[in-house]
């Protein structure tokens, strides 16, 4: 092949590939749109079915009873059978799963839903990441993922404004049943557009692109690295602020702050643009730092660490305050800087796997790491309920986990070194 011919190749795989990315990033939106459909129809679902706090947090905590055991399952799956299949066969079950919902007032049936529901999410975030990953060498995966990862910010900033519409005009279960519609319509779009690209694993010598050479290594050694005990205690904390953001913000912004339910609605989405621009502006830099020599340990390492630790500082500091238009500031600027650490971590994790190892090795990664939404939103739910009044209940909430955020960022900076880990893992 000429150098011309070559160079409009890899200018079409390229477009391609980004294609590719935005249809990944619409199906983190439609996931975190299910997620966080709990949290917008709170305060509406717990008067209809007769909740408390407690046992609304515990509903919450209920989608991640399975979500990281499929996290697992569906990676190794994944090293198997083609992410596009995969991916279509989740978003199908993420809508069949709303359905019960929209024509029950039973706590049994939406928590079953919810379990399953997880179970079907479980494996997104990490299978998304993979699919991403056939299409761009590993010094360029930082921007897609940031990406990909910053569908959960879009979905809650673009898609809280509109559910809170639907459920105040409508009822909560029209948002349900709107999110399940939405759902079948990615999969049609999905058909069309959804294919692996030339950086997947090599399943014959001919197909082999990126794997050349490549070869199998023990599991445990890349799990028992320090740069993967690092990334998953350092975002062990980040997910949990995470869940419980999805679950209870939208109603810390009604009852403890004041706002209505359409300003609650509303504001929901503004740490999650923060941590977009966050995530985006970051990932591009770091790429940018390595693409021209850097290192992975200060470019993905230090730099996931200090995000952490500034924005869980940040977060512990708005619980001192009074004013709610101040605390929505110091909330949207402490979860935005945080955030920046999630796609980084990815990166960092999927550079330590063989190629054809890489999914099972997220899945991994992303079934720990998402454990904590299986204690944190229940946790907070006693909270609130054990204290005197709500307002004091959601501050030690965000005290807590700030608090384990900035603990988070110090461990992952001292054990994160890729360039280490990666030797003693080929050696």
């Amino acid at each position: 092949m000429s150098p011309a011919t070559s160079s409009v190749a890899e200018v079409g795989t390229s477009r391609r590939g980004w294609l590719v990315v935005a249809a990944l990033v619409l199906f983190m939106v439609v996931n975190w749109a299910d997620r966080s459909i709990l949290g917008l129809a709170a305060q509406p679902m717990m008067a209809d079915l007769d909740l408390t706090p407690e046992q609304f947090g515990f509903l919450g905590s209920a989608f991640f009873f399975l979500f990281s055991i499929s996290g697992i399952v569906v990676g190794f799956l994944a090293n198997r059978i083609s992410s596009r299949w995969l991916l279509f066969a989740l978003v199908c079950v993420w809508s069949l799963t709303q359905l019960p919902i929209v024509f029950t007032s039973s706590l049994a049936v939406v928590l079953i839903s919810r379990i399953v529901l997880g179970a079907a999410e479980g494996p997104s975030n990490g299978l998304a990441t993979h699919a991403a990953y056939t299409w761009f060498p590993p010094e360029k995966r930082g921007l897609p993922t940031s990406f990909i990862t910053s569908g959960s910010s879009i979905a809650k900033f673009v898609m809280a404004p509109v559910m809170t519409f639907v459920i105040v005009g409508f009822g909560w279960r029209a948002a349900f049943l709107t999110l399940a519609v939405l759902g079948a319509v990615w999969c049609v779009l999905w058909l069309a557009i959804g294919r692996e690209g030339p950086y997947r694993a090599a399943k014959t010598p001919d197909e082999a692109v990126e794997t050349t050479g490549e070869r199998k290594v023990p599991l445990h050694r890349i799990l028992l690295s320090g740069s993967f005990i690092g990334a998953v205690l350092g975002t062990f904390p980040q997910y949990a602020l995470i869940t419980v953001v999805m679950t209870w913000l939208p109603s810390y912004f009604e009852t403890a702050l004041g706002f209505s339910a359409v300003q609650a609605g509303t504001f929901f989405g503004l740490p999650s643009l923060g941590a977009m621009i966050a995530m985006i502006g970051g990932s591009y830099v770091t790429d940018r730092v390595l693409t021209r020599g850097g290192t992975a340990r200060v470019a993905r390492g230090v730099v996931a660490g200090a995000a952490l630790v500034i924005g869980g500082a940040l977060i512990v500091v708005l619980t001192m305050l009074d004013s709610p238009y101040v605390v929505l500031g110091m909330f949207v600027l402490g979860y935005g800087i945080s955030m920046c650490s999630m796609p980084l971590m990815y990166a960092v994790v999927g550079s330590l796997a063989p190629t054809r190892q890489r999914a099972g090795v997220l899945g991994v990664f992303l079934a720990l790491q998402n454990s904590a939404g299986i204690v944190a939103p229940a946790v907070a739910g006693a909270l609130i309920s054990s204290a005197p009044d709500e307002a004091t209940g959601y501050g030690t909430v965000f005290l807590l986990c700030g608090a384990i955020v900035v603990v988070g960022g110090l461990v992952l900076t001292v054990l994160v070194n890729p360039e280490r880990d990666t030797r003693r893992i080929n050696a």
